[in-house]
C-alpha cells in the first residue's frame, strides 16, 4: 500500500520537477558523485558474482539491484552528455555494456528462481 501511494505521489512531483527545475545546474563534487555511483555499481556487480558462485539465496536481490543500477548508469550517462561525442559514447556504452549486462542479470535471476525449491506451507 505504501509503495502504491509513493508511486501515485510521484506523478504530481514529476510535473513540479519538470516545470520548476533549471535545464542546467552547476554542482560541487560532481566527480565524487560519479565515482561513488560507479563504486556502488562495482560493489553490486561483485556481490552478484560472489552470490552466484556460492549459490546464495541473496543472488536474485543482488542481481536485480545490479540490473537497476546498470539501467540508471546508462540513463544518466546519456542525459548528462555534454557533446555529440559524449552522447555517442554514452549510447554505445549503454547498447554494448550496461543494458546487455542488465538483461543478463534479469535472465539469470529468472533462471535462479525457476530452479529454487518451492517452500511448503
Amino acid at each position: 500500500m505504501l509503495l502504491g501511494a509513493a508511486a501515485v505521489a510521484l506523478v504530481p512531483w514529476s510535473v513540479v520537477v519538470t516545470t520548476q527545475l533549471a535545464g542546467e545546474h552547476v554542482v560541487r563534487h560532481w566527480d565524487i558523485a560519479w565515482v561513488g555511483f560507479d563504486v556502488g555499481l562495482g560493489v553490486a556487480l561483485l556481490a552478484t558474482v560472489i552470490a552466484a558462485v556460492r549459490g546464495s539465496p541473496w543472488f536474485p536481490g543482488f542481481a536485480m539491484a545490479a540490473a537497476a543500477i546498470l539501467l540508471c548508469d546508462a540513463w544518466f550517462d546519456i542525459v548528462t552528455s555534454t557533446s555529440r561525442l559524449d552522447l555517442r559514447l554514452a549510447l554505445a556504452s549503454a547498447a554494448a555494456v550496461e543494458l546487455p549486462l542488465g538483461v543478463v542479470c534479469v535472465i539469470a535471476t529468472r533462471s535462479f528462481l525457476a530452479r529454487a525449491p518451492v517452500p511448503e506451507e
